[in-house]
């Protein structure tokens, strides 16, 4: 909190700062969005025991990446076999 506080008062005294903080906070929020993001995937296994490998329950239709430009997921069938 009292970093907070400091950087009111600095944003009182220096306006031009205040894009800064607007920016930085921005920036801050969007990083740690993306490593929840990162660390909730279904390749991440955090319980060994009851989910050794996660990967092999994934469905061919679950879109894993952030954009997919060209890939049309619901068209996919799974090649391979069932583990």
């Amino acid at each position: 909190m009292e970093i907070l506080r400091m950087m009111h008062r600095q944003a009182k005294k220096h306006p031009g700062l205040i894009p800064q903080f607007v920016f930085m906070s921005v920036g801050v929020c969007g990083a740690s969005l993306y490593l929840i993001r990162l660390a909730r995937g279904p390749h991440i296994s955090w319980d060994r025991r009851n989910n050794p490998e996660p990967w092999n329950k994934l469905s061919p239709t679950q879109q894993l990446k952030l954009v997919a430009v060209t890939t049309d997921y619901k068209c996919l069938k799974k090649e391979g076999p069932d583990f």
